[in-house]
């Protein structure tokens, strides 16, 4: 059905007002992209007129625009005033009005995506291979001493390697780094190097180490007659245990011979009795046909009455957990000191909460009752029913699929407030002047403000790296959402900039629900502000850590196009995520070109 006079009237007063909406914004734009470095100068802009422009409702405009088969501008963040300027011309050509095309000062069609794959290079480097989106992986601490893994990274096509600061230290860094350079030159290819600052993490503080005990069951749990379980005794001098040994003396272990009994009284005063059924020379193997936990300084007695009792000698402390279920209450304290595990009665019900300390301690100070708090990456649900000055009391709502164990330096958000923590911590800034040195881009963790950055800008300046270090903004909060137009502004102060989308951190602030809607809103603003945006947290979990991905894990990788990188974690099939994602990303760029979807022609 043809488009009436009377649509095209009102589409070209509807464009009209949206461009004046935006010019009429000139003099504050100005004033908010003078400080920012001349090759973002047009980008900063361009960010601008794209907030004014989201500012208006148009979606009456774009269904009308539909009609028409033009753009409907869902597409059109590079470069927006520019686009709204060639559908106004395009409008009133149709209404039979004599417009001349305005000189447009700002980006044309296609000047966008231009600009951002040239932001692009300067961040990752030049690439020769026949995609276009990155691929960034996260090194293990092996990454330090076994070659061959980085070697096989690389040529399964790693373009960046990431290096957390927030594990392992600068020697360990160093020899990652070295080989990753070393693999890259082999392989006659650019990888660049991105370390992650630890940033302000807010965290559960370790809990106290537990008895020295070790715990050896069936795989079976209740079935333990089933099961046999094999015991290694080893000299006590012996270096770094293994799982399933103990140390005893070497003088009293040579004196046991195959088919000796041994009882015992295990930590939990069950009477165990194991067998003898192997001998070595600097070991002995026990048979026991139930679960035993036993702790240093359990005493071994054979049933040979000739052969007296010995030890068990010094057993490495274990880490302990607090068990939470639904219902249960857990004490936030501000000392970690005061951690303590949970007391049950005979029957199993709590008497006394667990207690666990948190970092930093004045969280403690900001937190309210009726505030929804999670642990551990969202695992535990709970809710802050009590306040005081030493800590907080929650009461949980959700713990894992029945029951949940929290241990230590396990991350606590909590979503609806503002704690006022973030910035450079003191270890970030120390991190910084090795990050100065050895790599070729900062991932700045949980940055928050507009001050967050300048604070970080400031130190690349003292570092001498402003104008050559690159800067990855890690969006993972939701005041930093909020915050985003201003961020990216500050940012662009740096010479080569980028976003990533932390979807771990982001969706538990957010909440499940937003995601999506606050991850669109991501990539929309930093398009328009022609900025590459990594895509990260989960992405081939399955495969990178079981060698099998799931469905959703290969419909997460075709909306990753939308970025210009795709970050891995690392997991033992890690080779053969990147090379599946390699490959799986090319084949969707042959029929996507970011948002928009290609149509090559179909073989029926």
């Amino acid at each position: 059905m043809p488009v009436a006079k009377e649509q095209l009237q009102e589409m070209s007063t509807q464009l009209s007002e949206v461009i004046r909406l935006i010019q009429e914004q000139e003099a504050e734009f100005v004033s908010k992209v003078e400080s920012v470095c001349p090759i973002y100068k047009q980008s900063a802009e361009n960010l601008l007129h794209y907030v004014a422009f989201r500012g208006f409702d148009a979606r009456t405009l774009q269904k009308q625009l539909k009609q028409l088969g033009l753009t409907r501008l869902a597409n059109a963040e590079g470069n927006i005033l520019g686009s709204l300027m060639n559908l106004k011309f395009m409008v009133d050509q149709l209404l039979g009005k004599q417009t001349i095309a305005e000189e447009n000062q700002f980006l044309t069609i296609g000047e966008g995506k231009t600009t951002l794959r040239k932001h692009t290079d300067q961040l990752f480097g030049v690439s020769a291979k026949a995609r276009r989106v990155r691929i960034m992986v996260t090194q293990p601490t092996e990454a330090a001493t076994h070659y061959d893994l980085v070697l096989g990274m690389v040529k399964n096509g790693m373009d960046c390697a990431r290096v957390n600061c927030a594990h392992d230290g600068p020697e360990v860094w160093k020899a990652i780094i070295d080989n990753v350079r070393r693999a890259a030159e082999e392989c006659n290819t650019t990888v660049k190097i991105a370390m992650d600052l630890a940033g302000p993490k807010i965290r559960t503080e370790r809990l106290p180490e537990g008895p020295l005990v070790k715990k050896f069951r069936t795989s079976k749990k209740g079935q333990e007659s089933r099961g046999m379980i094999f015991i290694t005794l080893v000299p006590k001098d012996k270096p770094d245990l293994g799982p399933n040994e103990l140390p005893v003396s070497k003088k009293w272990m040579d004196k046991l011979r195959v088919g000796d009994d041994i009882r015992l009284l295990d930590h939990r005063g069950r009477s165990r009795k194991v067998k003898v059924v192997q001998k070595e020379k600097d070991a002995v193997l026990l048979l026991s046909p139930k679960s035993v936990h036993i702790s240093s300084g359990t005493l071994l007695t054979p049933s040979r009455k000739k052969m007296k009792a010995s030890k068990v000698g010094s057993l490495p402390s274990t880490e302990q957990s607090i068990v939470l279920r639904e219902g249960d209450y857990l004490m936030v304290v501000r000392n970690a000191a005061d951690s303590a595990l949970p007391v049950f009665d005979a029957n199993g019900n709590l008497l006394e909460p667990g207690s666990i300390g948190c970092h930093p301690p004045e969280i403690v100070d900001k937190m309210k009752v009726g505030t929804p708090i999670l642990f551990d990456d969202g695992k535990i649900e709970g809710v802050i029913t009590e306040t005081h000055k030493e800590g907080f009391k929650v009461e949980i709502k959700r713990a894992g699929e029945g029951t949940a164990k929290l241990k230590g330096e396990k991350g606590i958000n909590v979503p609806t407030l503002d704690l006022g923590i973030s910035g450079l911590t003191e270890k970030d800034k120390s991190d910084l002047e090795f990050v100065a040195q050895h790599a070729d881009i900062v991932n700045f963790s949980y940055v928050n403000t507009e001050a967050d950055v300048e604070g970080l800008l400031q130190e690349l300046d003292r570092l001498g790296v402003k104008n050559s270090l690159g800067v990855i903004l890690k969006i993972e909060t939701q005041t930093a959402y909020k915050n985003l137009i201003g961020i990216l502004i500050s940012a662009m102060q740096a010479k080569h900039l980028g976003v990533m989308i932390a979807r771990g951190d982001l969706a538990l602030e957010v909440g499940w629900k937003d995601m999506a809607t606050v991850q669109e809103g991501i990539l929309s603003f930093c398009s328009a502000a022609h900025i590459p945006v990594v895509w990260a947290t989960q992405v081939l979990e399955g495969l990178a850590k079981k060698g099998m991905p799931s469905r959703s894990e290969i419909t997460d990788i075709a909306s990753s196009v939308q970025a210009e990188c795709v970050m891995l974690n690392k997991g033992p099939h890690i080779h053969k995520a990147i090379s599946f994602l390699d490959e799986v990303l090319e084949n969707i760029e042959g029929s996507h070109d970011k948002k928009e979807v290609l149509l090559p022609k179909m073989e029926w």
